[in-house]
């Protein structure tokens, strides 16, 4: 498996790109191979800028430069231009565009010293919808061996294999001396490379501008959604539906204010204790609201100032729902709101706790004012998988409004989500603008090897300018987790477990991703992503992923990550 940059091939990219991504990806003996792809070229040797499909950096095999094609017909006329698919006719051919990155690509890197002295920098065109290696006549303007096409997409490592030993002969053969010594680059030599291309095709914010950048686009993506909220007003029951980071929560406050705005007195629930406290921190001012958790309301309907120390899952989910209910029947006045908000719903849509939420609004779950706020893809971790059919029954007079374009995350970081998550169809349209930050996925192998790699990706994220504040620790453990259990001495220094509360100047938060789940924090770090350990695993990797707006960084077993990555395909 190959280490690709980015990591994921975005839905737009043509299908011959995508299939070559995929079959580079995935290809068996690749794992020493770094696979550049779509790398911007800034200082084109022909044209005010160019691209290179796919960079292919090799140790001791070479550097390829690849261009992909994925047009079904390929001709080229008695005049010299050449006509690919439905294309206009062109002069300038693949294996022209295929030098030019390539000569742009090793000039740049020989003006950075990099050394390339037996190190064969190649080229290829990939015609990933035609056989052309058995139809393209010989020329003196390529090589048979510069040639892939359909039928190498099953055997890539192989046909990458080729094009590089045969191309490393060529150059041989053409120049005394060359490879005496073998053929590089080297392991440091080819990390040299790629470091070099990527920072030189990037343009990276300072930490001051990206922080005002992000505070200013997730305020006005979110505000673009108020257009959901508007369209529903002259509907009694509403059920917004959408995946993580389309503005739920903030349209749920907002929706709350502008209920309170109206004379109208009620409730807006979660499920989630953290989300609760941000919740209620943000509408304390709002007269009129109670602001908590669905538990937290029970509680206090139960007249319990806690739950008892020997509380169960059947406390939770029969006792407790009973016992609000019967507090309720006590003391009705003044507890039955004019409406009803409820954030999470996917994990609160169960009998006794829908019982307990119809006798809270006048009219009921049927026909009282009730707005509920849900993420039916992947986010139910604590809730049933009919929840949605479950409210359906309750509510058979719910409007539907589906919420789908991503306001939270940077694209980059949606594409992976996808990727390990396995989202059908997936994120696929966003507001914020790409910043050209791929996340990063970091393999283990022993629990215990994650300490120091947790340490370098804090290091990482602070030497880019994200304060300790801006960054969160998520696991799917609790007290087993790397950040809970570490025993090195500057983690435990710097690490405090979230509760809610404002971050603590020079800390950084740690939680479990069930805990967190409805909050976001600029910098994510996901520790301890083993498939063999918990139940809903690949929900936990969705909510977990999703929590980051700018940047992710993720630690996933290496089996794990196979099978993340294996499944997707």
């Amino acid at each position: 498996m190959a280490r690709m940059i980015p990591a994921y091939c975005t839905e737009s990219a043509p299908p011959g790109e995508k299939a070559v991504f995929a079959a580079l990806r995935d290809a068996a003996g690749t794992e020493h191979w770094t696979v550049l792809h779509s790398l911007g070229i800034a200082q084109h040797e022909r044209q005010v800028e160019g691209e290179a499909d796919f960079v292919i950096v090799a140790p001791d095999a070479g550097l390829l430069v690849i261009e992909v094609k994925s047009h079904l017909s390929v001709a080229r006329g008695s005049d010299g231009t050449w006509r690919l698919g439905q294309d206009p006719p062109t002069l300038r051919g693949p294996f022209q565009q295929a030098q030019e990155a390539m000569h742009s690509i090793r000039d740049f890197l020989r003006s950075k010293r990099v050394d390339l002295r037996d190190v064969p920098v190649l080229r290829a065109v990939w015609f990933t919808g035609v056989r052309a290696r058995a139809t393209l006549p010989d020329s003196p303007e390529w090589h048979s061996w510069q040639v892939l096409d359909s039928s190498d997409l099953a055997t890539t490592a192989q046909a990458v294999e080729r094009v590089m030993r045969e191309g490393a002969q060529h150059l041989d053969a053409m120049i005394k001396y060359f490879g005496f010594g073998g053929h590089g680059p080297d392991r440091a030599t080819a990390d040299r490379i790629v470091a070099t291309l990527r920072p030189r095709f990037e343009v990276v914010m300072t930490a001051g501008d990206r922080r005002q950048a992000r505070e200013g686009q997730l305020a006005q993506f979110v505000e673009e959604q108020y257009h959901a909220l508007d369209s529903a007003a002259d509907n009694r029951g509403v059920l917004f539906t959408g995946p993580a980071g389309t503005g739920k929560t903030f349209l749920a406050a907002e929706s709350a204010q502008r209920e309170v705005a109206q004379g109208r007195t009620g409730r807006i629930l979660c499920f989630n204790r953290l989300l609760g406290r941000s919740l209620r921190e943000k509408l304390t001012d709002v007269v009129g609201l109670r602001v908590g958790t669905l538990h937290q309301e029970m509680l206090r309907l139960a007249d319990l100032s806690g739950p008892p120390i020997d509380a169960d899952n059947d406390f939770w989910a029969r006792v407790l729902p009973e016992r609000a209910l019967e507090g309720l029947a006590e003391r009705s006045a003044g507890e039955v709101g004019d409406f009803l908000i409820v954030d999470e719903i996917q994990d609160i849509a169960t009998g006794p706790y829908l019982d307990l939420l119809d006798l809270l609004v006048k009219g009921g779950l049927r026909d009282g004012r009730v707005l509920l706020f849900g993420d039916f893809e992947r986010q139910a971790i604590y809730g049933s998988e009919d929840a949605r059919e479950v409210l359906r029954d309750r509510s058979p007079h719910l409007a539907s409004f589906r919420l789908s374009e991503n306001c939270r995350n940077l694209p980059r970081i949606g594409y992976q989500v996808n990727l390990l998550g396995h989202l059908t169809p997936g994120f696929r349209e966003f507001r914020r603008t790409d910043d050209g930050i791929d996340p990063t996925i970091i393999k283990y192998v022993r629990r215990e090897d994650q300490a120091s790699i947790l340490r370098k990706a804090i290091g990482d994220l602070r030497d880019e300018g994200f304060d300790l504040t801006e960054i969160v620790v998520l696991s799917p453990l609790g007290d087993s987790s790397v950040a809970a259990s570490t025993s090195d001495p500057w983690l435990r220094q710097v690490l405090s477990p979230a509760d809610g509360s404002k971050p603590i100047k020079g800390r950084l938060r740690y939680a479990t991703i069930h805990s967190f789940k409805g909050l976001d924090a600029p910098a994510v770090i996901v520790t301890d992503l083993d498939g063999s350990v918990g139940s809903r695993f690949d929900a936990l990797v969705y909510v977990g992923l999703t929590r980051a707006t700018d940047r992710l960084t993720t630690l996933v077993e290496t089996n794990t990550l196979r099978r993340l990555v294996g499944a997707e395909t």
